[in-house]
């Protein structure tokens, strides 16, 4: 069976299973690579003829392109899944990924921010004008919920209710967080300033947040928020971004003792729990002696 047919035939099984357009388009790109390497490299067509030593020798290729560990990763469990839809379609008898090895992806320690970093990243703004409270909403609500860019930028109004917000996350699972009442104090006035904005123009969107235009915001204009909190407060030599907020959110929450990594990996929206047991690797010795304090058995028992 030639490779490229199965290869488009396996894009639109995924599509029928209803995987965003960004997760098809990325899988569309890798595969474009992987099938020239496939056929101009290793001059196989047949996917029948492809074995672990070719596959051993895309993994060279990526890694003589200059990729990193941890992209050559990503891009090989795409390849895997595909090998594991062609035998479970009776295309090939066995994975001939199952005999290669992914390369070893180093470990890197998050310089995660501070509390007292992000209660002035949210100081950082007023309540002077609509955009001021937006941008003040709009990193309370990473910090405090621990939602992905992708998934807050996608909120609509009828998403949000008194104490909880509905999360359309990856792969289309839906599940809730919480709204703090600190988060709701932060929300209530920014939907009252919004109101006043938008009162005498039109808006052709239902997304919580907008720009001055009435739109949703962009991938980059919320990077532009968060980059523009951290310029304020002085931040400098980490990561300011959406996703520090979330791994704030996590260790501030794995480190109040009150939630466990089950839960925690519940509310983040993980599908594995190894994902959420990298924040833990994170955690600096100070909070993981905090956390050890507020678990302790002779401690509780003492209490009693």
């Amino acid at each position: 069976m030639l490779l490229e047919d199965l290869l488009d035939e396996y894009l639109y099984h995924n599509l029928a299973r209803g995987f965003t357009e960004k997760t098809i388009a990325n899988k569309r790109h890798e595969f474009k690579h992987f099938k020239a390497f496939i056929h101009e490299k290793r001059a196989i067509k047949e996917i029948e003829n492809i074995t672990s030593h070719d596959l051993k020798a895309y993994i060279r290729y990526k890694q003589q392109a200059g990729l990193q560990s941890q992209s050559i990763v990503s891009l090989l469990k795409m390849i895997k899944a595909f090998f594991n839809w062609s035998v479970k379609e009776s295309y090939l008898t066995e994975n001939p990924m199952n005999k290669v090895d992914m390369p070893k992806v180093p470990k890197k320690m998050i310089t995660g921010f501070t509390e007292n970093e992000v209660a002035r990243m949210i100081n950082a703004f007023t309540y002077n004008n609509y955009f001021e409270s937006r941008n003040k909403a709009v990193i309370a609500m990473l910090a405090d919920t621990g939602i992905r860019s992708a998934e807050l930028r996608g909120l609509k109004n009828n998403d949000l209710n008194e104490t909880t917000i509905l999360i359309n996350g990856k792969g289309r699972k839906q599940r809730n967080v919480f709204i703090s009442p600190h988060l709701k104090k932060i929300l209530i006035r920014y939907e009252r300033m919004k109101k006043d904005y938008f009162l005498d123009k039109l808006v052709e969107t239902d997304h919580y947040f907008l720009t001055y235009l009435g739109g949703g915001l962009s991938h980059i204009a919320l990077y532009d928020i968060i980059k523009l909190a951290g310029k304020r407060c002085g931040i400098e030599g980490k990561r300011v971004s959406p996703h520090t907020l979330r791994h704030f959110y996590s260790v501030q929450a794995l480190n109040s003792g009150n939630i466990d990594i089950f839960s925690l990996s519940k509310m983040l929206g993980h599908s594995d729990i190894s994902t959420t047991q990298r924040y833990l690797n994170s955690m600096t010795d100070a909070q993981l002696q905090n956390k050890a304090m507020l678990s302790s058995p002779l401690s509780n028992l003492n209490k009693k």
